[in-house]
């Protein structure tokens, strides 16, 4: 059995399947390169241990690290932190709020209640645009 790396597919192919492949509407690519089982193996090896496949000047896939994340990505793994957090501290709120409403909060319960609205303000006056720099509030305990 014998690898091939299409550089276009950015996919691997098993010379013992290539008469499925062609056999399919897809086909056996063009631009199909053998490559060794050793290689082969360091580049799913390397792909689990966070590289990523690229296609080297020759054709041939080699490892290279991961890009680092945009600002826009940041920002967003942020934004999504915090809608995280929020639901955590709505569903803390909610039960306390109840309490107090309804006139059986105890001091402590208040206390708590007052943390968490706090926490929240506090989630929403973030500046998510200095991500990854955020100094995201404690958790109220």
């Amino acid at each position: 059995m014998n690898y091939y790396y299409s550089p276009l597919n950015g996919g691997f192919y098993i010379d013992t399947l290539k008469d499925d492949y062609v056999a399919s509407d897809d086909g056996w690519p063009d631009d199909a390169i053998q490559i060794s089982d050793s290689l082969y193996c360091q580049l799913i090896e390397g792909q689990s241990g966070g590289k990523i496949i690229a296609v080297g000047e020759d054709g041939a896939p080699l490892l290279v690290d991961r890009p680092l994340p945009t600002a826009a990505e940041l920002i967003l793994a942020a934004d999504s932190q915090r809608e995280m957090l929020m639901a955590e501290a709505n569903a803390a709120v909610t039960p306390l709020q109840d309490a107090v409403d309804i006139g059986d909060a105890t001091d402590a319960e208040t206390a708590l209640l007052n943390a968490w609205k706090k926490y929240r303000v506090a989630l929403n006056r973030l500046d998510l645009s200095a991500a990854p720099d955020i100094d995201w509030p404690q958790i109220p305990a």
